[in-house]
């Protein structure tokens, strides 16, 4: 055997070993998580799952791992309120929840500045009055199609981070 020969069978040798090595380490990250190396806060939230822990998929373990690791760090207003959102969302039929689904979906593959502009529009709608609220849905109820797109279509060309009295005071 010669020295190339050599060279390239030590070389050969190399890579395998590497992709082996590398492979391995891909991999960790989609293994499953061990129920022990949970802490005790996570495996208290979680303790329904202990027998099941195993069968899971690894990406809902670390999901559950993550939400419980969120739950203990809840204050029990917080916890209180999550509850009854989970209870909403309970109560809602399979139609109701797919098209939650897919407007978050929606929402989500919009631009950064398109979400931010719908989440400063929701807040300030939020800071209105119950009875102000009431009127202004009933308002956009009764208009037509043609008059809803303008209010869309002014909503989404209303400058990010901008508030009326900005806008006021610059004429606009």
């Amino acid at each position: 055997m010669n020295a190339s020969n050599r060279f390239h069978g030590k070389l050969q040798r190399c890579l395998v070993v590497s992709l082996l090595l590398l492979g391995n380490t891909v991999l960790a990250d989609d293994e499953a998580m061990d129920w022990d190396s949970l802490d005790e806060r996570q495996q208290r939230v979680l303790s329904q799952y202990e027998n099941s822990w195993n069968s899971l998929a690894t990406e809902r373990q670390k999901r559950l791992a993550k939400g419980a690791t969120r739950w203990s760090e809840m204050s029990g207003a917080d916890r209180d309120t999550a509850k009854q959102r989970f209870q909403t969302w309970r109560d809602l039929s399979d139609d109701q929840r797919a098209r939650i689904r897919r407007h978050y979906t929606d929402f989500q593959s919009l631009p950064r500045e398109e979400r931010q502009r719908i989440r400063e529009n929701y807040q300030r709608f939020r800071q209105l009055s119950p009875d102000q609220r009431r009127q202004m849905r009933d308002r956009y109820r009764n208009m037509t199609p043609d008059q809803q797109q303008r209010v869309r279509d002014r909503l989404r060309n209303r400058p990010v981070g901008r508030d009326r009295r900005q806008r006021s005071n610059d004429g606009g």
